[in-house]
Parts: C-alpha cells; sequence; structure tokens
C-alpha cells in the first residue's frame, strides 16, 4: 500500500506541504546529524529533489563515533547524497566557556562551514530540522539559523515530533524510533569548560552503558561527578546492585569519582533547569525579535 494511503488527511496535507517547500528551496543543503528530524528531512529532500540536495554532517569531538557511524550508514541506505565536513567550535572560547549561549556558537560554526561550502557547490539554500515541538524549548542554535537564513521545512509545514516519527515509520525509515541525541557538549554542566578530554569521558561512559542494553539515557557531567539519567520506563529492569556495581565501577574507572543516579529520570535539556527563568525568557524574547518562532 503506497504511503500516502496509510496518512490522515491533516498528515498528508503537511507533507505534501513539506514537499512543495522544499522543492521552492533550489538547490539545498541540510544540516544533517542523523537523529530523526534531520534524518526524515534529508530522506524528503532527496525524495523531491534528488542530486539538487545534499546533506551536511558535521564532525567534531562533540559528535560521538557512533552516532556519526549510524548518520553515514542511514543515509548511504537511503542513497542520500552526503558530505561530512569539519567543524572547530572548540576553537571558540565562547563556545569552550560553556555559558546558556553554547548552542548558538556551535550552530554559528556550523552555518558558516556550511555557507562556503554552499557558495563553492552552487547551493541556494539551507535548511535543518528544527520542528513545531522546537519552538517553545530554550534552544539558542534557532537564533544562529536566523542570522543565517537557515529555513526550517519540517516547522514550516507544521509537523510536530510525532508526526515527523509518524513518517518515517511509514515510509519505512529505521531511524524512526530512533531516541534523541544531543550533541556530547550538553552532558556538561553549564560553566565548566567543554574540552576534549572531558567529551571523551562522556562518549566512554555513555557506551559503557549502552553495552548494558540501555536506549534513552544520558550522562550528565558535573566535574568529579557523572549523573546519570535513565528514561522512567527503563528503570525497573535496572535498578538492581550488579547493575549500579559495575556503572560505578567502570565511570570510576574513567575518572570520576563521585557516580549518582538521578531519580526523576531522562529529561532532555535538564541542563536548562538550572539556568534562572528570567535569562531563558530574555532569550526566547532575543530570538523572537530576531525572527526565531
Amino acid at each position: 500500500m503506497p504511503a500516502s494511503e496509510c496518512l490522515s488527511n491533516e498528515l498528508e496535507a503537511k507533507r505534501h506541504a513539506l514537499d512543495l517547500r522544499l522543492i521552492s528551496a533550489g538547490r539545498l543543503m541540510i544540516a544533517y546529524s542523523g537523529g530523526t528530524d534531520s534524518a526524515y528531512l534529508a530522506h524528503a529532500a532527496h525524495r523531491v529533489l534528488g542530486s539538487e540536495m545534499l546533506a551536511v554532517l558535521a564532525d567534531s569531538p562533540s559528535l560521538s563515533r557512533s552516532h556519526l557511524h549510524d548518520a553515514v550508514a542511514f543515509a548511504e541506505d537511503c542513497g542520500i547524497p552526503l558530505k561530512v565536513i569539519d567543524t572547530h567550535e572548540l576553537q571558540s572560547d565562547a563556545y569552550v566557556r560553556n555559558d546558556s549561549n553554547r548552542c548558538f556558537y556551535c550552530k554559528d560554526e556550523l552555518f558558516n562551514v556550511m555557507g562556503r561550502l554552499g557558495s563553492t557547490l552552487g547551493f541556494s539554500a539551507i535548511a535543518y530540522g528544527m520542528n513545531v515541538d522546537d519552538r517553545g524549548d530554550f534552544r539558542p542554535g534557532q537564533k544562529a539559523a536566523a542570522e543565517h537564513q537557515v529555513i526550517a521545512p519540517l516547522m514550516e509545514a507544521g509537523l510536530t515530533k510525532q508526526e515527523i516519527r509518524t513518517l518515517a515509520q511509514i515510509e519505512g525509515l529505521r531511524i524512526w524510533d530512533k531516541p534523541a541525541s544531543a550533541c556530547l557538549s550538553s552532558r556538561i554542566a553549564y560553566g565548566l569548560p567543554v574540552t576534549e578530554e572531558t567529551l571523551t569521558r562522556i562518549e566512554k561512559a555513555e557506551a559503557s552503558l549502552s553495552t548494558l542494553g540501555l536506549k534513552q539515557f544520558r550522562v550528565r557531567h558535573h566535574g568529579d561527578l557523572a549523573r546519570i539519567e535513565i528514561a522512567q520506563s527503563e528503570m525497573p529492569q535496572f535498578l538492581m546492585f550488579n547493575i549500579f556495581s559495575k556503572i560505578s565501577s567502570d565511570l570510576k574507572s574513567l575518572g570520576y569519582k563521585y557516580v549518582t543516579l538521578d531519580l526523576e529520570g531522562y529529561r532532555s535539556g535538564s541542563m536548562n533547569e538550572l539556568l534562572p527563568i528570567s535569562q531563558i525568557a530574555g532569550a526566547s524574547a532575543r530570538d523572537s525579535s530576531n525572527g526565531v518562532q
């Protein structure tokens, strides 16, 4: 059965709106991370634009090797044109400082590099995977996108995160239920410097937890302390002393002195909970004035 026959009228209309927006963009580069949103956007762009699109994957110490390899494999499986580029956000003192605007400096570096690449290769626009649900989050990277005139076709088509997952599932894409995963730098508590050594430690710590069968989790870095968040739905099967002992031993071998379990479980952007409300509200107001919706 064709995918369109499995969709509600509303979702089919949104997919059609997405296709029209992609076509109108001309030769298009997609800021691609391999996550569900950017992967579906790259797939949709390839479906309607063919060779007139290019997925661009930024490689840096803040991207885990497992996510890099999976993103490359998905593009290859789908025949999506892909270029892996190096970004150098760790050379920016503002990024390394790791204040609440860290994501702005990361995306600013990404879109600068993509802009230069696009000029060389003759692409007319850049798109990224922002969706409707992202509008309510504290995401300084959206400000960088607005400043670089990067378009958000998923958001413009009115697609929510769940609708994107539904479309990806109907179209047979294996990333439809892929757990959300921000860059490794997002695990570091604000105010602690982002260094390659710390990013490597976090990557190794999360790789260790992954071997236990965990799907949705984070290792939050607070200096000598590692705070582990596990999805509440997964907690019951891992609340055992022998598992705690292994996790503690593995993470202490990486240099952590203390290993704790966050009893609230995994939640996206938990580091933002420590930011003053006034700072988040002020950033949101600045983003709105710069055209970020």
